[in-house]
């Protein structure tokens, strides 16, 4: 049996908030193992505002945001997965490419026990440790005294609009364009301002290994969304993890990716 997690340090500022300027604003979740650590990114618009991937859910992302930018925005989902989903059951306005739909509404339930992990899972963790050692949780605080990650599950969160390739999300002096990345996962997308070049590419594309040998996943179609970013004329990406990075870094990881891929 899975022991407490008594010896966990409580982290009460659970989310550390890092403003980029031009109404962009990112919420990342520091004690969260590097592994699941997911950016999310607030974005003002004049007539309404959007946030970007909801984190874990561990902690209570919606109420932040709110406090902070004094208004409820909708949420764009870029993807399935628990670091990005976990906390969308705290918005009333959620938003994500019809291909995820029924996953968002019947959520896998990924543990933060390592042991628990499906083998894949494990596997692609491990690789990423230094000493090839998971660590016992894939978080190394709790957000108040008396959590425990054993009993941590993810809350069904629906989608409440659907959308498609091509779709605008108008925030009134911004207007956001779907763009459909399959590969990482089948309604994986992301959102491209092209009035600013700014990708918020979720996880079809960041500064590190791409994961697309999940059971989900599929390589030839991740080859095409890779082909697809390469021709967008990208300035800034603001990714699911890791740092933002410009356009000309973009075209590097998509032409590694290629080489080793495509």
């Amino acid at each position: 049996m899975t022991q407490p997690s008594a010896d966990l340090p409580v982290r009460p500022d659970w989310f550390e908030v890092t403003s980029l300027g031009n109404g962009v604003t990112c919420y990342t979740e520091p004690a969260v193992h590097s592994f699941l650590r997911a950016n999310c990114w607030h974005v003002r618009g004049s007539d309404r505002d959007l946030l970007v991937d909801a984190g874990l859910g561990v902690a209570d992302l919606a109420g932040l945001v709110r406090e902070r930018h004094r208004r409820e925005p909708s949420l764009f989902v870029t993807h399935r997965h628990y670091d990005h989903v976990g906390g969308a059951h705290g918005f009333s306005h959620r938003i994500a490419h019809r291909a995820e739909a029924a996953a968002l509404a019947h959520p896998d339930q990924d543990p933060l026990v390592t042991a628990d992990l499906p083998p894949d899972f494990l596997a692609a963790l491990v690789a990423e440790e230094p000493d090839g050692v998971a660590p016992q949780f894939l978080v190394g605080a709790v957000p108040e005294p008396g959590y425990r990650p054993a009993d941590y599950q993810v809350v069904p969160a629906p989608a409440t609009e659907l959308v498609a390739d091509g779709d605008v999300i108008d925030l009134g002096d911004r207007a956001l364009e779907v763009v459909h990345l399959p590969g990482h996962t089948p309604g994986s997308a992301a959102l491209f301002d092209r009035s600013s070049g700014v990708l918020f590419s979720g996880d079809a594309v960041y500064d590190g290994t791409l994961l697309d040998e999940l059971p989900e996943s599929d390589i030839d179609d991740y080859v095409l969304s890779i082909r697809r970013l390469l021709a967008l004329p990208v300035r800034m990406v603001h990714a699911g993890h890791e740092p933002s990075f410009d356009g000309d870094r973009l075209a590097e990881l998509c032409e590694a990716y290629l080489l080793r891929r495509g």
